[in-house]
């Protein structure tokens, strides 16, 4: 399986995150539902703390991949829910090094999507992703 990212050549290259993700050859994908901040009770992790519900959520994702056989460079796209779009930028240089630690200097497609609340009282965001499995 190869992945290709996709970058229009007369734009300018994002940072963090990919425009578009081709993937090649048969694979198998994994769709992930959105998590948040739950640890494996299913308790909210860092009640208040974005940039440690944001581990937490992606971590979850992650571990989803993984169970299906994947890693976080096998991840294709990214959807992060935010019920605070302010509280996502004051978090932003806590969370580039949280980024990095989990996936690597692999960036998927990506979308940042401000939603007027989340169901589970207490988190802060919730994040969904594909993975493309070789």
């Amino acid at each position: 399986m190869r992945i290709h990212t996709i970058q229009p050549p007369a734009w300018a290259k994002p940072k963090g995150y990919a425009n578009g993700i081709l993937v090649k050859d048969p694979s198998r994908f994994v769709f992930t539902a959105g998590q948040v901040a739950w640890d494996a009770e299913q308790r909210i992790v860092g009640a208040g703390d974005f940039a440690a519900q944001f581990r937490q959520a992606l971590a979850n994702v992650l571990a989803v991949v993984r169970q299906a056989g994947g890693h976080p460079e096998h991840v294709v796209r990214l959807t992060i829910y935010v019920s605070d779009k302010d509280a996502y930028l004051a978090a932003l240089a806590e969370l580039g090094p949280i980024y990095r630690e989990l996936m690597g200097r692999h960036y998927p497609a990506m979308a940042l999507v401000q939603v007027a609340a989340l169901v589970e009282e207490g988190a802060m965001l919730e994040i969904e992703g594909t993975a493309a499995l070789p």
